[in-house]
């Protein structure tokens, strides 16, 4: 039998509406205004109903892999489906589970250590079918890296690959332009001793430029014929929006300027952004705020990037502190990211898409996940 979610408040591409909604594990069958009385149908009570939410850049599965400083999960399954279980009930329905390969000596090699173990663990709760949602993987290939290459050969037709994306983390620039940022987070963090910093940083400072212009040829050229979407990570300057254009990237994530936000739409890339700049009022690397963005038209799309719940909180947060209208604000966690990635099959409320659904309702400022279904079938 199809489910059938009525006296709902549905989220449509312009509008909501007041209405019906039908669907089964074949897809969306329709969607109606007014109230149904069919046998079976379940009363929303005016409960917000839309697709089911798509998240392209998260590093949260890291954080089940290795939940403390060097403290590493013994078994890979059970972190990927403590992963699951959180992004669903954050109303995620798809998830790019974005994985860093590469680094340079000394910086975060247990993202190196753990990188394989990650993507066997994703394989395998997607091939037995243990996953609440649907899970996609993103390579974030770290391009001061020694290894990159060598680290993403492996794994360059894996069919979970959806999403590859090109960082340059050199101290100095783009995220870590401010060093001083670069400190906080790192011995703030628990990652490095002052020492340990200090030596780091002279590390990368050393070898990173030359591997990122070794590496990014090599990449690119690696998965141009794959028609895979390409990103590129913390554009900051017109020169690294124009480099990003050149090489095909068709999405800018988490642009750290307004200037490369807004030549990052000159030049036809989307922008994606942090829900958890929207949350908190700002970014916490002096980046440019992702709310001041939005309401300029700048702000194509919203990654949970470390906070899953963050999506949704951005969502209420730009309806009620910036003026973006409810439609307008889920579209970047829902369509605009489907047409990013290049998934036609959802993201949106209209027959014959994909049954990925959420139900969830306002309570004061926080919005509170009802339930939600992927592909037809309830996932929290």
């Amino acid at each position: 039998m199809p489910t059938i979610l009525t006296n709902a408040e549905l989220i449509l591409e312009t509008e909501t509406r007041r209405g019906t909604l039908v669907f089964d594990e074949t897809g969306i069958l329709s969607v109606e205004s007014g109230a149904s009385s069919a046998p079976g149908a379940i009363d929303c009570a005016g409960d917000y109903v839309s697709p089911g939410l798509i998240e392209m850049h998260t590093d949260n599965m890291e954080k089940h892999f290795m939940p403390r400083p060097k403290v590493f999960w013994p078994n890979g399954l059970a972190a990927a489906l403590a992963h699951d279980a959180q992004m669903a009930a954050a109303g995620v329905t798809t998830v790019f589970d974005a994985l860093c390969a590469g680094a340079v000596s000394g910086d975060k090699d247990y993202r190196r250590d753990i990188f394989g173990q990650v993507i066997e663990a994703v394989a395998t709760g997607m091939d037995e079918g243990l996953f609440r949602i649907e899970h996609k993987i993103h390579i974030r290939c770290e391009l001061t890296g020694s290894s990159t290459v060598e680290d993403i050969t492996p794994y360059r037709d894996h069919p979970l690959l959806g999403l590859v994306s090109l960082m340059d983390h050199t101290p100095g620039q783009r995220q870590w332009r401010n060093m001083a940022d670069l400190r906080t987070y790192t011995i703030g963090g628990g990652e490095k001793t002052e020492s340990e910093f200090d030596r780091d940083v002279a590390l990368r400072l050393e070898r990173g430029p030359a591997n990122v212009a070794a590496n990014r040829p090599r990449v690119i050229a690696m998965f141009r014929d794959r028609g895979l979407p390409l990103a590129t990570h913390d554009d900051t300057t017109l020169a690294d929006v124009e480099d990003a254009a050149a090489c095909g990237a068709v999405i800018s994530e988490f642009p750290t300027t307004e200037e490369a936000a807004a030549a990052a739409h000159r030049h036809k890339l989307s922008t994606i952004l942090g829900g958890p700049n929207i949350v908190r009022g700002g970014s916490h690397s002096s980046g440019v705020s992702a709310a001041l963005m939005a309401e300029k038209g700048l702000l194509d799309g919203i990654s949970s990037d470390y906070v899953p719940a963050s999506l949704l909180q951005a969502v209420e947060t730009l309806t009620r502190r910036h003026g973006i209208a409810l439609p307008d604000a889920m579209a970047k966690v829902t369509w605009r990211i489907a047409d990013m990635v290049g998934l036609a099959d959802r993201g949106r409320l209209k027959p014959g898409l994909r049954a990925d659904i959420l139900r969830f309702r306002f309570v004061g400022q926080t919005p509170v996940v009802t339930e939600s279904f992927c592909a037809g079938r309830r996932a929290f």
